[in-house]
C-alpha cells in the first residue's frame, strides 16, 4: 500500500492492488466539500488518470457519510458577508472548472470509477457518487439530491447522470421534492449497483475493484467510451464505434493471451497492453 500526500487533510488518497482510493475527510462536517479538498480531488482524480498503476479508481468518505455537498454553512457566512466575493463571471468560470476536473472527469476518465457510499450522499456528493461507473452502498446510506432545500438547481452533473440512469421522469420527481431515497430503494430504481451491511462495504468495494483492476484495462477503457457514446450517440455512430474498438483489442495481448487461456481452461492474466 502506497499513501499519497494531498496537500490537505480533506482528502486522502492511496494506491493498493492497482486501485486508487480518495477518500473525503470532513467526517465532523459529513465530508461536506471545501476549495481544499475540491482542488485536491482535481489533482489526485487527473494523476490517476494518467498512472499506469492505477487501474481502477474508488471515491469514498470517511466516517459514516459519503459526501454531504456543498458546506452549506460556509454558504451561509459568504452570504452574510464573511468571506471572498466574486463576480459573477468568476464564480461560474470557477464552478465549471471544478465540476469538470471531478465528476465530469470521474464520468470520461477511461478507467473503471467506483463510488463507495457508507452514508448519505447529498446535493453535489449525489452527484459525484452518480459520475461513477459503479456505486456500492451500505444498508445504512441514503441519498438525496437536497438542492431545492436550499434554493439551488443543482450542479456536478447531477441531473444528467440520474436522468441517464433512471430517465427523466424520476429524475424530475426527486430533484424537485428533496425526498431521501435509501439504499434498498436506490437498488430498485438502479441508483446502486450492490447493497451490503456496512460492515462489509470496505471488503466488498474492495473486491470488485481489485477484480476490475485486475481486468482488460484496453477493453474496459474501449467499454466505457462505447456505453458513454451509447446514451448520446445515434445507432450507426456507436455501431462503427464499437467496431473500431473491438478489432483494436483483437491485437492486443490482453486479447490473445485470453482467448489461449480460455482454450486451455484456465484464467487469464490481463496486463493492459
Amino acid at each position: 500500500m502506497k499513501n499519497l500526500d494531498t496537500g490537505t487533510e480533506h482528502l486522502l488518497a492511496r494506491i493498493e492492488n492497482n486501485v486508487g482510493y480518495l477518500t473525503m475527510n470532513r467526517p465532523e462536517a459529513r465530508n461536506a466539500m471545501s476549495s481544499e479538498m475540491n482542488g485536491a480531488l482535481q489533482e489526485k482524480i487527473a494523476e490517476f488518470e494518467l498512472n499506469e498503476e492505477v487501474r481502477c479508481i474508488v471515491l469514498t468518505g470517511a466516517g459514516n457519510a459519503f459526501c454531504a455537498g456543498g458546506d452549506v454553512k460556509g454558504m451561509n457566512a459568504k452570504n452574510e458577508g464573511n468571506g471572498e466575493e466574486d463576480t459573477i463571471d468568476k464564480a461560474i468560470h470557477r464552478q465549471r472548472d471544478n465540476q469538470r476536473g471531478t465528476s465530469g472527469k470521474l464520468y470520461k476518465m477511461p478507467k473503471p470509477t467506483i463510488a463507495s457510499l457508507p452514508g448519505a450522499a447529498a446535493g453535489a456528493g449525489l452527484s459525484y457518487a452518480l459520475s461513477c461507473d459503479l456505486r456500492i452502498m451500505s444498508s445504512a446510506a441514503f441519498m438525496t439530491t437536497a438542492f431545492a432545500k436550499v434554493g439551488f438547481s443543482g450542479d456536478y452533473g447531477g441531473t444528467y447522470f440520474m436522468s441517464q440512469l433512471i430517465g427523466s421522469a424520476k429524475a424530475r420527481e426527486l430533484y424537485f421534492l428533496s425526498d431521501r431515497v435509501s439504499a434498498e430503494e436506490a437498488l430498485n430504481l438502479g441508483l446502486t449497483n450492490w447493497v451490503v451491511d456496512a460492515e462489509s462495504l470496505e471488503a466488498k468495494t474492495k473486491e470488485i475493484a481489485e477484480q476490475l483492476a485486475a481486468g482488460p484495462s484496453v477493453a474496459f477503457r474501449y467499454m466505457k467510451e462505447n456505453l458513454n457514446r451509447a446514451m448520446n450517440g445515434d445507432v450507426d455512430e456507436c455501431l462503427d464505434l464499437e467496431a473500431t474498438h473491438h478489432v483494436h483489442c483483437g491485437q492486443t495481448m490482453d486479447h490473445k493471451n485470453a482467448v489461449k487461456a480460455f482454450v486451455e481452461k484456465r484464467q487469464p492474466k490481463f496486463s493492459g497492453k
